[in-house]
């Protein structure tokens, strides 16, 4: 009989290593459960905005069900390890803030103390200063009349009269 992978070995065998950002995303979504209840995503039950593009978003994606591809993991790049849930059934809004680490230790003393330390001592938990994002939606593709691939209208930009997607468009700056 096969016994069930715990949440770290399944994040592990996603990501393809053991390393403390992923033990940071492992140790996000229990507190995210935690507080606020939140299971498996299926469709868009739940939305996690990450604040950076680093390993912990890996368990995130395994463990929640918030993917790109699904609408409902939404990237805003400031870098920062900060998570927000909202839970569309609830209402209810989270944001984890993982909190300065103090002290310098080798890779698995920092795995060890995250995947075992109180949550509190890890993270600062507060409300998101933004609305909860709006349900995925599918947007009209438009062919740009420059490079002749499809991009969806969302996206699309208007040069010299013609439609064009972002990578055609040459933006007009000047200086600031």
């Amino acid at each position: 009989m096969c016994r069930e992978l715990t949440a770290w070995e399944k994040a592990v065998q996603f990501h393809g290593h053991e390393c403390p950002g992923l033990a940071i995303g492992v140790r996000t979504v229990e507190a995210a459960r935690a507080k606020m209840g939140i299971s498996f995503s299926k469709d868009e039950e739940v939305v996690c905005v990450t604040e950076n593009d680093a390993c912990g978003v890996d368990a995130i994606q395994v463990l929640t069900g918030c993917s790109l591809g699904k609408g409902n993991l939404i990237y805003r790049g400031t870098g920062k390890q900060a998570f927000t849930f909202f839970s569309r059934k609830s209402g209810e809004a989270l944001r984890i803030v993982l909190k300065p680490f103090k002290g310098e230790v080798d890779k698995e003393s920092r795995i060890e103390y995250l995947l075992r330390a109180d949550l509190e001592d890890i993270f600062e938990f507060k409300q998101p200063r933004y609305p909860q994002p709006q349900m995925a939606r599918v947007f009209t593709s438009h062919i740009c009349e420059i490079c002749q691939e499809a991009c969806p209208e969302h996206k699309v930009r208007i040069q010299d009269g013609k439609k064009v997607c972002l990578d055609c468009f040459q933006d007009y700056g000047r200086g600031w």
